[in-house]
């Protein structure tokens, strides 16, 4: 028993005294000068403040966990429409990105640019300056009403690492599931 605890004592006194260092991780970028995430975001949540159609105040929420050893700031997130019965459109100016969920907001953060392509039905949210590794974030879209149409609305997200030529890491889906606001016993 005293050799186990003199054992015990030896060991924590040697990682005591040794230093540990860490290797800073770096993002990996390909001869071409294409630049990826070591380790990529992940999409934690996405949410809306109403499910049912038409609904002009609603909040779509998007929470992004962006991983210590990502190696890499977060420059970008694209939400692409992939499915859903019609296109959804956004009040861009309206959205807002914060670190923290949507329940637990905390540091406001600063946008770039906030685009929409409606050819391929996709916002960018550029972040200015760049989201640094360690962080959850969430991106609060404002679309003009929920669509007029009920049924699933797949909404993709990709995220983008810091420099000119990004590849991007598709996340996941959001699924939104709106609902008609009528009487739903009367239809099948």
């Amino acid at each position: 028993m005293r050799l186990a605890t003199l054992f015990g004592i030896t060991l924590s006194l040697a990682i005591g005294i040794g230093e540990v260092t860490l290797p800073v991780t770096q993002a990996v970028q390909l001869r071409d000068g294409l630049v990826y995430f070591v380790q990529p975001p992940k999409l934690v949540n996405a949410t809306t403040t109403y499910k049912e159609v038409n609904v002009l105040s609603a909040t779509y929420y998007f929470t992004i966990n962006v991983p210590e050893n990502a190696g890499e700031s977060l420059q970008k997130v694209t939400i692409a429409q992939k499915e859903g019965a019609e296109n959804i459109h956004y009040n861009l100016d309206d959205t807002r990105a914060f670190v923290g969920t949507r329940d637990r907001k905390e540091t406001q953060l600063k946008l770039g640019s906030v685009t929409n392509d409606r050819d391929t039905r996709t916002v960018s949210v550029n972040f200015d300056p760049p989201v640094t590794p360690g962080q959850t974030i969430t991106i609060a879209l404002r679309p003009v009403s929920n669509p007029s149409f009920s049924g699933v609305y797949l909404l993709g997200v990709t995220a983008f690492p810091v420099g000119e030529k990004s590849h991007g890491q598709f996340l996941g889906f959001g699924r939104f599931q709106f609902y008609s606001n009528r009487g739903s016993w009367w239809f099948p």
